[in-house]
């Protein structure tokens, strides 16, 4: 269910639903937005006009979308309209500001991907009666660590999404979250397969004590860095998209085989599979869709357990 939240001057319940999730989001299509926040109704005449009464309004701005001859719609806030979302001090701030030159720009299906893959995981929760909003993923945020193959060099992490949903049976809930990472195959498979490198780094990453006095040698914590963040180390989702189904099935194979000769990632304890976004839209996130970068390719589920635990 979107959550309740009080509206800034000019936007009621919905509008400010809508503001919330441009703000968090940053571009996003008027059917995801339909399917995000009024599920409920068959068509979305009422939300287009929210969406153009809050452009009216000078709240938010659209484009069209690049590759589908403008004719689907995209919004995004303006600085009007992200002001007065942190106004209402309902979200954390985002340095990121959307700009004409940006929703128009070649990142915009990256983005429309990303807001999808979310979207999925907010729409299975409802059918599986699971808990996932859609404030409940956070695009690119950054995660800070060094390499010891690169001293001297301060380095971070961006996921593409960081995303947190409630899995519920009986009466037990538990909380998962995920990186999520999307490939629309427009990068080289070493360029993904070093990604997961990068967060098997992460993983090991623990920063070094306060200075000692005397000006002896930093002593390294016993804490890894991901531990100030989360109580357990996300999963890693990588959600493969854009080519055919025999191209994204050849991509996975070549990502495992790259993956498989990297010492880092198979030293640690890192949880990492990958699937495509069509798989992922029609079984969800707990049928066996997932296929383990490392190890045996047997498909699993969100969980990334072995294949004899999925039933």
């Amino acid at each position: 269910m979107p959550y309740p939240t009080a509206a800034p001057l000019g936007a009621g319940p919905l509008g400010q639903q809508v503001l919330n999730v441009l703000y968090q989001h940053r571009l996003v299509a008027t059917d995801q937005v339909h399917r995000m926040l009024t599920p409920h109704h068959t068509r979305a005449e009422y939300l287009r006009r929210q969406l153009h009464q809050l452009r009216e309004q000078g709240l938010v701005s659209l484009v069209g979308r690049r590759s589908h001859g403008q004719a689907p719609l995209l919004w995004w806030l303006t600085d009007k309209g992200a002001e007065a979302v942190e106004a209402t001090g309902l979200l954390p701030r985002r340095p990121y500001r959307m700009s004409p030159e940006a929703a128009a720009g070649p990142l915009q299906e990256h983005t429309l991907a990303t807001v999808e893959t979310g979207l999925t995981w907010v729409e299975w929760a409802r059918k599986l009666g699971h808990e996932c909003g859609p404030l409940d993923w956070s695009p690119e945020i950054a995660h800070y660590y060094r390499d010891e193959t690169r001293p001297g060099e301060d380095l971070s992490l961006v996921p593409d999404a960081v995303l947190n949903y409630v899995h519920t049976e009986g009466e037990q809930r538990t909380l998962m979250t995920f990186f999520i990472e999307v490939d629309r195959t427009q990068m080289t498979i070493s360029r993904l397969a070093q990604k997961v490198h990068a967060y098997a780094r992460y993983h090991q990453y623990t920063p070094p004590a306060a200075p000692a006095r005397g000006g002896r040698p930093a002593r390294r914590t016993q804490t890894a860095a991901w531990r100030s963040r989360y109580p357990v180390f996300p999963r890693l989702l990588l959600i493969l998209t854009g080519a055919s189904p025999a191209r994204l099935e050849r991509r996975i194979a070549d990502l495992r085989s790259l993956v498989a000769a990297d010492p880092v990632v198979a030293a640690t304890a890192l949880r990492a599979s990958v699937t495509t976004l069509d798989q992922l839209r029609e079984q969800g996130p707990f049928a066996a869709v997932f296929t383990p970068v490392l190890g045996p390719a047997d498909p699993t589920d969100a969980w990334l357990r072995p294949s004899a635990h999925v039933a």
